[in-house]
């Protein structure tokens, strides 16, 4: 009795079970999480796009309350889509603090323009460049007190602080010193955005070694390819700088461009 013909894939022409189908299935799925979420990003970026980036609003987005009357800590982390079309793929993140009793908030860029630290050049909870940002990151009185110190030390002690450091891609960006600033505070337990490319180039000069947060660890070639395993930051690929990945400790999807999914 002849031996039932082994089923063909009428997509990929191979058995699902031969190495063939089993590459082109995951050349296909990278296509599909990596290259779909950001054509998408490009229809909304171009669909909303107008006016000059340089005149954006950059006023404060009412995340945070007027400094004089809130006499307590803050830490911030915040982060919202970066300028111009380069907000298609990525997000830029900052920092903000205020000590007990201050009567002002500080905040820490890391950019591209002259010294790569900037101190209080924008406003503390601004929108950048017309595009508001979320919070990844609060905590305020006794909790925020207690980071101060190590963040402040984090900022100063940044290994990436002289003019011409900054690279765009794959790193050492905004994200990236925000993420060494993270690192120096693991009890934050907090994760970057997927669309903070950088946050995973190696501030520390490891390709192996803990999460910011400490709950995990993460495999880095560079910032251009990278695998992530942690409770808070979840199970992340880092392909060029692109994130896709599973939210383990909120159930949800994060997606390259577009950013997480879910709960």
């Amino acid at each position: 009795m002849d031996a039932a013909p082994a089923y063909i894939c009428p997509v990929f022409r191979h058995s699902p079970a031969s190495p063939v189908f089993l590459l082109r299935f995951a050349l296909l799925a990278l296509v599909v999480v990596f290259l779909v979420p950001v054509a998408v990003s490009a229809t909304r970026y171009w669909l909303r796009a107008g006016g000059d980036w340089r005149s954006a609003d950059r006023s404060s987005a009412g995340l945070l309350p007027p400094a004089e009357a809130h006499p307590g800590a803050v830490v911030r982390i915040f982060s919202a889509r970066t300028v111009s079309w380069r907000g298609i793929v990525a997000t830029h993140s900052w920092i903000v603090i205020k000590g007990t009793g201050d009567g002002r908030y500080r905040r820490f860029d890391y950019t591209a323009w002259g010294q790569p630290i900037w101190i209080d050049r924008f406003v503390p909870d601004g929108r950048w460049f017309g595009n508001a940002p979320e919070t990844v990151f609060a905590a305020d009185g006794a909790e925020a007190e207690a980071m101060l110190t190590r963040i402040r030390k984090a900022v100063t002690e940044y290994r990436y602080a002289r003019p011409g450091d900054y690279v765009v891609w794959p790193g050492p960006n905004s994200n990236t010193f925000v993420a060494a600033v993270m690192a120096a505070v693991p009890e934050m337990r907090a994760s970057l955005p997927a669309t903070a490319i950088g946050k995973d180039f190696p501030y520390d000069g490891r390709w192996i070694g803990w999460t910011p947060s400490g709950t995990g660890i993460r495999l880095n070639l560079g910032g251009y390819v990278g695998l992530t395993l942690a409770w808070v930051e979840g199970l992340e690929l880092n392909l060029l700088g692109g994130v896709a990945g599973i939210d383990l400790r909120r159930p949800g999807i994060k997606l390259p461009a577009i950013g997480r999914l879910g709960i």
